[in-house]
């Protein structure tokens, strides 16, 4: 069985810039359905809607729009498609030497270098900071080109400074042969993504990336620091939580909807993930049911 081609993004910056801008107006975003990387760092801002977070092996169900800043090489999925509800999605996508290799070795500007550290496992910032940068964010695209570069570092620097922040991949996500490991996680990650919906066997993933079951659990755990079955239930579970808040399913057909064949499985596994049963987490989003 095939899936699709992970896919290493080429990105140059926008004409007489040092990094790229670029604002989608509602869904226009074509991306937002494949799994990708690149070694530029990527902040991207939601303007409002709810919708999946998939950043290396974390998967989360945002609300009320997101800021996320993404590391180098760190596989994501994008936020947004004709179901998120959002107005836009802008993204800024730089390197992390793109003012020059020295640049951010000064007293200065050294907590933007430890930032985007940080931003190796996932930032998610929430609060005022989501709002308050986020319009900022926005204003940028009607600065001229050193304007813009210079609310740029303003950005990072307020992002760097707050306290409105998760790591998303808090217990970290470690590739050691880039290209190859990136080649294959995101081959497995492409997979569960067209095939959750679906019994996903072991040996079908260990198939994905030609090794034994063994071989491929012990993997998978080292890249993601979570085992396979553990993070094809997180998506599954994530998919449910954006189903209780915006259709009017019945809980049993959501269960079968997201993968699950056990309703009484699913209902352990949605608690302990969540925290609330999925009766309770429903109740606390209803303002997004239609």
């Amino acid at each position: 069985m095939k899936t699709a081609t992970p896919s290493l993004e080429m990105i140059a910056p926008s004409f007489g810039s040092s990094f790229y801008f670029s604002r989608y107006e509602e869904n226009t975003n074509n991306k937002a359905h494949l799994w990708h990387y690149h070694p530029e760092i990527e902040l991207v801002y939601v303007n409002g809607g709810s919708g999946k977070r998939q950043i290396g092996s974390h998967i989360s169900y945002y609300t009320d729009g997101d800021l996320i800043l993404i590391g180098s090489d760190l596989p994501h999925c994008g936020f947004t498609n004709e179901y998120t509800g959002n107005t836009n999605e802008t993204v800024i996508q730089m390197k992390a030497d793109f003012l020059g290799e020295t640049f951010f070795q000064m007293p200065e500007t050294k907590n933007i270098r430890n930032l985007f550290e940080r931003a190796q496992g996932g930032i998610a910032f929430s609060g005022r900071t989501k709002k308050e940068v986020g319009d900022k964010i926005q204003l940028m695209e009607s600065l001229p080109k050193f304007e813009r570069l210079l609310k740029m570092l303003e950005i990072l620097n307020e992002l760097e400074q707050s306290e409105e922040f998760s790591v998303l991949n808090a217990g970290g996500f470690s590739m050691e042969t880039r290209v190859e490991d990136n080649s294959r996680i995101n081959g497995v990650f492409n997979f569960v993504k067209d095939h959750f919906q679906e019994p996903i066997a072991l040996e079908t993933a260990a198939n994905l990336v030609s090794m034994t079951v063994p071989s491929f659990c012990r993997y998978f755990k080292k890249i993601t620091n979570k085992t396979f079955t553990k993070f094809v239930n997180e998506y599954r579970l994530v998919h449910a939580s954006k189903l209780l808040a915006e259709k009017p399913m019945s809980i049993t057909d959501i269960c079968y909807e997201s993968g699950f064949n056990n309703f009484s499985h699913f209902n352990k596994s949605f608690k302990e993930f969540t925290g609330k049963s999925a009766s309770e987490y429903r109740n606390a989003h209803r303002n997004f049911l239609s």
